[in-house]
């Protein structure tokens, strides 16, 4: 099992919550993001990839190269959309879990948001990312990892 970091598309509150875990449990933790990524010294199971610039670049490399019994950190739907029929565990920066029952309505929901932003539509935005949102993902991801762990 991995650990897969949508790290373009992540707050740094979730990644020290990531990093974190990925040193409690030894859990080999991949950052992938089309930007260099500074890991901080001291967790040996780390790793990044950088990709090519482009806006699905980081999301592509993820969906080929996670797996059935991984967990994946994302904040893109459509990443999440392709990982999830794949047996891959995909949770958002507030702790949301993307289950094979509710992917496609959230899909279709940023999908009709988005049309709506390209006519001009002011659809406004997530509240701010704070202490309770990262408790809340902190919460999330001890559940998923634990629950994956189990079944691995």
């Amino acid at each position: 099992m991995k650990l897969w970091i949508d790290a373009d598309a992540v707050p740094v509150m979730v990644k020290d919550v990531c990093f974190r875990a990925s040193d409690r449990l030894a859990l080999d933790t991949v950052l992938v993001a089309n930007q260099r990524v500074v890991l901080p010294p001291g967790y040996s199971h780390l790793s990044t990839v950088r990709v090519d610039h482009g806006a699905d670049e980081a999301d592509r490399y993820i969906a080929e190269h996670a797996e059935a019994g991984d967990v994946a950190v994302t904040a893109d739907i459509p990443l999440a959309a392709l990982l999830v029929p794949k047996g891959v565990v995909v949770i958002d920066p507030r702790g949301e879990e993307y289950t094979p029952e509710i992917i496609g309505e959230r899909l279709s929901v940023r999908n009709f948001m988005d049309s709506l932003r390209g006519t001009g539509v002011e659809t406004g935005g997530q509240a701010a990312y704070g202490a309770r949102e990262k408790q809340a993902f902190a919460n999330a991801l001890d559940r998923v990892l634990t629950r994956a762990r189990r079944l691995g």
